[in-house]
């Protein structure tokens, strides 16, 4: 049995989409970071970085549970898992791999320290709220582009559209007018769609 250790946030809703997508059977465990439930020392020894998402499997790879943290890892090790999200020639493999970096090393840090100045910052801090604000629009534009060429990501459904997809759900705390990237508010449209996604974005309930 899957154990996902999450709360309500765009990296935790990464796991629960994929979960969802893959129909992996899966118990929720609710991690509450406004009461920092993420620094007790259970989680501390699933996690020892402090951080949600964190998942175990009772059935690993080898047969033996296994414990995961990190988005990008956890996503990666489900489409293994399940043989699905993850194209199965090499150059595509690959392709969605820069992706899924892409997102984890640009979109998720920028969005954040956008989300954290313009909506959580206990004072109001102009120039970082702009520079943040620009390359949140900057990477914006790069998907956009991206997607003007191709259908999804990495050309088909995988696990880099899973992993951004929840960042891109929150422009309004960015504020970003989705009408401004035609090409993403197309591809956001058709996610959104997609039941698995709806149950996922839902998770913890």
């Amino acid at each position: 049995m899957i154990t996902l250790y999450t709360w309500g946030t765009p990296n935790g809703r990464k796991v629960s989409i994929m979960l969802e997508e893959c129909g992996l059977p899966y118990i929720v465990q609710p991690i509450d970071i406004s009461r920092r439930d993420q620094f007790t020392p259970g989680f501390v020894a699933i996690n020892p970085n402090s951080k949600i998402p964190a998942l175990t499997d009772s059935d690993g790879p080898d047969g033996a549970p296994i414990t995961l943290f990190e988005s990008g890892a956890i996503l990666i090790y489900l489409a293994a898992k399940t043989g699905q999200f993850l194209p199965a020639d090499v150059r595509g493999k690959y392709v969605a791999l820069q992706w899924l970096m892409f997102q984890m090393g640009g979109v998720g840090p920028m969005f954040g320290q956008a989300h954290h100045f313009l909506r959580f910052a206990p004072e109001k801090i102009p120039y970082a709220m702009q520079r943040y604000k620009n390359e949140t629009a900057r990477l914006y534009g790069v998907l956009d582009e991206r997607l003007g060429e191709a259908e999804f990501l990495a050309g088909e459904y995988s696990i880099a559209d899973i992993a951004t997809y929840p960042w891109v759900a929150r422009h309004d705390w960015q504020e970003i007018d989705l009408a401004a990237y035609p090409n993403l508010a197309r591809w956001f449209a058709a996610i959104s769609a997609r039941p698995a996604v709806v149950r996922g974005m839902q998770v913890p309930s």
